[in-house]
């Protein structure tokens, strides 16, 4: 597994990761996720030693990521880079002996993943020639072609269409039922929704939140509300247990304060329109982010 460990990166006495801590274990996909500029991507690069941290541990399986390591490693950079002018197949041949791999090797990997991704028949084409969506496609199958115990994943999803992100993001489920440590670093949360059984939310450098996506949405959802009603609904607002409220046509989404029963909230507002529906709804991620960066900032 991957253990992060009290990790400090300072630029020029600014600093980037403040004292953050988490484990990535294997067979799971471990949501590293925040706002641009949050320090995620600083955070990748000190735990791939591309940058020294200033202080804390980061282990792999017990030992520090050391150069030895980097053929087991398959890393996806949110600032994507090849040779525009070289050919598809020598691009991928190239990055595929970086990591040790066979040349003979190497070009049955590629054959097979160039199939797989649909764009075999741009396998001698030059780079510059396809669109930016196979172009993608031809930096992922870089990151991954060496059979990588530990896939770092940053923004992988950015330039796809929506039927190139769902083949990316099958890929990226097989490769966690095969038992890979993938850790996916994000900061569209309806993407880390369906994908991440854990996250860790960082702002600021800081930690925000962690621990299991179930539970923080647990945490979270006895404070939201659907209701479907009849009747003038403008006072919901003002009420003291409320939170925010969102109204439409005869249906609101509320968010109730931390010390609000939703049983009571009910029967507060029951004599004064007619209630057709009423629930507790688990909160989208999206929504608990945005409430927890407001927190934080």
């Amino acid at each position: 597994m991957l253990v992060v460990e009290n990790l400090v990166k300072e630029f020029n006495n600014v600093t980037a990761v403040n004292n953050i801590s988490f484990t990535v274990k294997p067979g799971a996909i471990f949501g590293l996720l925040g706002p641009n500029g949050a320090g995620k991507t600083t955070t990748i690069r000190t735990i791939l030693n591309i940058i020294k941290p200033t202080s804390g541990k980061i282990l792999f399986n017990g030992n520090p990521i050391t150069d030895e390591f980097f053929n087991i490693i398959g890393y996806l950079p949110e600032e994507r880079g090849l040779y525009r002018k070289s050919k598809v197949i020598d691009i991928i041949l190239y990055f595929a002996e970086l990591k040790n791999m066979r040349r003979d090797e190497a070009a049955k990997e590629a054959d097979r993943w160039l199939k797989q991704l649909n764009i075999y028949q741009h396998k001698n084409k030059k780079l510059e020639e396809l669109s930016k969506g196979n172009q993608q496609k031809i930096q992922f199958i870089t990151s991954i072609i060496h059979n990588p115990q530990l896939m770092i994943f940053d923004e992988p999803f950015a330039g796809f269409d929506p039927i190139n992100q769902q083949e990316i993001k099958d890929l990226i489920f097989s490769f966690r039922s095969e038992g890979k440590i993938i850790m996916l670093s994000t900061h569209q949360m309806d993407t880390a929704e369906k994908l991440c059984s854990e996250i860790f939310l960082i702002d600021n450098g800081k930690e925000v939140k962690s621990g299991k996506l179930a539970d923080i949405k647990k945490e979270f959802g006895t404070r939201h509300i659907k209701l479907e009603y009849n009747g003038d609904a403008s006072f919901i607002k003002s009420l003291p247990e409320v939170e925010t409220c969102d109204t439409y046509n005869n249906y609101a989404e509320i968010k109730l304060r931390d010390d609000t029963d939703p049983a009571q909230f009910l029967k507060k507002i029951v004599s004064k329109i007619d209630v057709y529906h009423f629930s507790v709804i688990e909160p989208t991620l999206n929504q608990i982010f945005i409430d927890l960066i407001k927190e934080n900032n």
